[in-house]
């Protein structure tokens, strides 16, 4: 976006005229030189008004609309919905390039969830039924499975810790999603209402901390979250990442075979682990620092 300003010349006019009389006469009395003008006192400049700090305050309409989010996500016994995540990334040339991700989310509280995921990129599907979580890649045809603790908000936290699976939607699905998106909140206001957004009436809500700077769209009937869009402050790109939500399902029977996966259990198995680094002697093409934080109690920040 070009940002216009309107810029003023200031024009100073200065003329300076000197006459001198002379006397034709040899005897004439040479004239007075002028009296020099006394220099014009500069005026003081008006003091400049203080600018106000911004008072970071937690408004109560906007935390009010996060609590009912997050109260509609919390109640749900079943739920379903496709998450589409862009997300930028520095270029040798500067400008970010843009990267899509989508996600087909099935959860059933309190220990079932399934992710798919089917590009951009290499597809990924993940599995969880209360007892064992895996990951499989379906291109390689390799699945690595560990087992997992009895709830969703502790298989989350352990496929992280164990192989840095994260997936940005995580707040949502946890127990208490209000505790987990306004974890050491300090800044929270309400933007104003929207109706270009998922196709439904939204109401904006801003929410910061001291790790991320995000804008929510909330569903003004339904509660549902349409977008969420997240800039890091550890970043210091300020790279823009943001998810929008959609074809939600709450409450719908779920068949208990969406949970596991044919292919997953005859494909060759690997290590449940986080991925390697480099080998010795490979430099990365740009070198960033990351922009994700690690989720906090179990939870990232959003987006």
């Amino acid at each position: 976006m070009r940002d216009f300003r309107t810029v003023g010349r200031a024009l100073a006019l200065c003329a300076g005229f000197a006459m001198a009389a002379v006397a034709g006469a040899q005897t004439a009395t040479p004239a007075a030189a002028p009296a020099r003008p006394a220099a014009a006192k500069a005026a003081k400049p008006a003091p400049k008004a203080a600018t106000p700090a911004y008072k970071m305050t937690l408004e109560p309409k906007a935390m009010d609309l996060l609590k009912a989010m997050s109260a509609r996500l919390a109640a749900a016994k079943s739920m379903a919905f496709t998450a589409v995540v862009g997300y930028e990334y520095p270029s040798k040339l500067g400008p970010p390039i843009v990267y899509t991700t989508r996600y087909d989310v099935t959860m059933q509280r309190p220990d079932k969830l399934r992710i798919l995921t089917p590009g951009d990129g290499p597809a990924s599907e993940f599995y969880y039924d209360g007892k064992a979580m895996a990951a499989y890649d379906p291109a390689a045809n390799l699945a690595a499975v560990a087992a997992a603790p009895p709830t969703i908000d502790g298989a989350l936290k352990d496929a992280y810790n164990k192989a840095a699976i994260y997936f940005p939607f995580m707040d949502m699905l946890v127990t208490d999603p209000y505790a987990a998106l306004t974890d050491g909140a300090v800044l929270a206001f309400y933007v104003g209402p929207s109706g270009v957004v998922g196709g439904v009436k939204t109401d904006m809500v801003v929410w910061a901390n001291k790790d991320v700077f995000m804008q929510i769209w909330i569903g003004a009937d339904d509660k549902l979250p349409r977008r969420i869009r997240a800039i890091f402050r550890a970043d210091p790109r300020q790279l823009r990442h943001e998810m929008d939500l959609s074809n939600w399902q709450l409450d719908g029977a779920v068949p208990p075979e969406t949970f596991t996966s044919a292919k997953l259990q005859a494909a060759g198995r690997m290590e449940f682990a986080g991925p390697k680094g480099p080998p010795p002697g490979v430099k990365p093409i740009v070198r960033t620092t990351p922009s994700q934080p690690k989720p906090a109690a179990v939870a990232p920040k959003a987006n």
